[in-house]
């Protein structure tokens, strides 16, 4: 019995001190993650604090937060330097850039899922393969290309909305057909053939039956598009020459250096555009988690 007792206390002591080490990790784990929180959290809030703030203290560091510099701030940065043109231009070209790349995308991806034909594997490496190649290397053929088609069939490129929706869109393609074609790979064929059963032709079966439940990861695949398209800054640097339909990146470049290094009204155009932004990822997070996670299952 005395030999039972000195186990049995020795496999409670044992679990005990199993329970405790957990619960240390644990604790550690979760200091770390919010240690690593803090520090990709605090220069969003150092933005949003800078630009309630004069230039003058901004640049002597004493940081004094006032309602009266939100009013000034953020009024000048809409109005003398018209900052309203390149946030219309931003919304009307990434918004078209996601619709078109994302309806390409949804039936080369649904194609590659459902159909095999010569090089359908090839194809689907090939277009996870492009984006290897770094976009900088593309950025001197492509100029040089639409200077070309303007010469020869008289179609501006350069500096127009199409040029650079069409540019985004290419890009943005390929990897959002690869996120499609293994989301449309994890739903089962037998939902599809059912619908047919009862009437459905190729196409309508598509419409009615596949898409609805791929809608997380269409979302998924469209909060990509829309957020690369966004913050994308060298090729619309570089295909666009006047505010007209230069976009939010392009203009924030310019406060630096053109507008007397306004400071306050560079972290005033920064958190108009990262703010909304980030409330439509967290809003969205659910389906961008789901949409890419759900089409890792199967490829």
């Amino acid at each position: 019995m005395i030999k039972e007792d000195v186990v049995t206390k020795r496999k409670s002591i044992l679990k005990f001190n199993y329970r405790e080490k957990k619960k240390i990790k644990k604790i550690i784990s979760l200091l770390c993650l919010w240690i690593f929180v803090a520090f990709t959290v605090f220069p969003i809030i150092w933005m949003v604090i800078s630009s309630t703030t004069n230039q003058q203290d901004l640049l002597s560091g004493d940081i004094r937060p006032s309602f009266k510099n939100i009013l000034a701030n953020y009024h000048d940065m809409w109005t003398n330097i018209n900052f309203g043109m390149y946030f219309k231009n931003s919304v009307i070209i990434v918004s078209c850039t996601t619709i078109l790349a994302l309806s390409i995308a949804i039936l080369a991806g649904y194609a590659l899922a459902r159909f095999k034909f010569i090089g359908s594997n090839l194809f689907g490496i090939a277009t996870l393969g492009t984006q290897m190649i770094p976009g900088i290397l593309f950025l001197l053929p492509l100029y040089l290309i639409f200077i070309q088609m303007q010469q020869t069939f008289g179609i501006k490129m350069v500096n127009t909305y199409h040029g650079i929706i069409l540019t985004y869109s290419a890009f943005y393609i390929p990897f959002s057909i690869w996120i499609l074609r293994g989301f449309f790979a994890s739903i089962p064929m037998e939902i599809e053939e059912a619908a047919r059963i009862d009437g459905c032709t190729q196409f309508s079966a598509f419409l009615r039956v596949i898409l609805p439940l791929a809608i997380p990861g269409i979302v998924a695949t469209a909060i990509y598009i829309f957020l690369m398209a966004w913050d994308e800054l060298l090729f619309a640097w570089v295909l666009t020459t006047s505010a007209d339909v230069q976009t939010i990146p392009v203009g924030i470049r310019l406060f630096v250096g053109q507008y007397q290094n306004r400071y306050d009204l560079l972290m005033a155009a920064s958190t108009v555009v990262t703010i909304p932004i980030a409330l439509m990822f967290f809003l969205l997070q659910k389906y961008f988690i789901s949409g890419m996670t759900a089409g890792a299952v199967k490829g």
